[in-house]
């Protein structure tokens, strides 16, 4: 990762509330009495720098109970295996994150999505992005697109749009975990694929083939998706993930 392009994401990333009803804090934002969720900093550090934060990242009401949910201390960037690893709370990041290696030249464009999600996450976004695929794009565009108008449920479409993904292939049954990859990839994990009312496959079996996915991974993106699965599972299977 550039160094240069590495504090240039940090200095947009570097903790700040969403207020207005854009991006992830629109959902029920009229019938919320929390009107406002926080993005971590986004920092370069370690798999224990990974911990969960005392700031709301999530707010969403269901059968007129307001649910809150707390996010993540910190974005965290590291590397394993000399790949670029990426871990951070709602998963709408992850279209950042895609765009920022695309410009430091780890990723090109028509690569292949693995998505490893409970969901699809293929939902239409509220606007396509402003930009296209070439040297002129910055991260101050790409980070307005995925904070304010993209949420955790339309961040894949506007990256197949846009040409960065040729295909996605998506991971959510268990007939899914007997596929094989032989082709580079970008490696997507929403870690809500443990939680237990909705694992379609054993966290073994799951675990064993990330593994092996991860191999062909030219980089990796890993959401723990807040508000659905509890994050003391989340944090304990990711780091299953990388003592494997």
């Amino acid at each position: 990762m550039e160094e240069k392009l590495f504090k240039e994401a940090q200095q947009l990333y570097s903790g700040f509330y969403i207020r207005r009803p854009l991006g992830n804090n629109l959902f029920s934002y009229y019938r919320r009495k929390h009107r406002e969720i926080y993005v971590p900093p986004l920092i370069k550090g370690s798999l224990e720098d990974v911990k969960l934060g005392s700031q709301i990242a999530f707010a969403e009401v269901e059968d007129d109970q307001e649910i809150i949910q707390y996010g993540l201390q910190y974005f965290v960037y590291f590397t394993h295996r000399q790949k670029p690893v990426f871990i951070f709370d709602n998963h709408n990041h992850a279209f950042f994150f895609w765009m920022m290696c695309y410009k430091s030249g780890i990723i090109p464009s028509g690569s292949m999505l693995l998505h490893l999600d409970q969901h699809t996450d293929m939902w239409e976004p509220a606007g396509e992005p402003p930009f296209v695929l070439n040297e002129k794009l910055t991260l101050r565009e790409v980070f307005d697109y995925t904070n304010f108008v993209l949420n955790v449920g339309t961040f894949i479409k506007p990256a197949l749009k846009l040409g960065l993904f040729k295909e996605v292939n998506i991971i959510n049954t268990a007939l899914d975990y007997e596929l094989f990859f032989n082709e580079p990839l970008v490696l997507d994990i929403d870690l809500d694929i443990f939680a237990p009312d909705s694992m379609v496959a054993r966290a073994k079996t799951i675990l064993d083939k990330i593994q092996e996915w991860m191999e062909h991974a030219q980089m990796i993106t890993i959401a723990t998706s807040p508000f659905f699965v509890n994050q003391d599972i989340a944090l304990k299977l990711l780091k299953e993930i990388f003592i494997m």
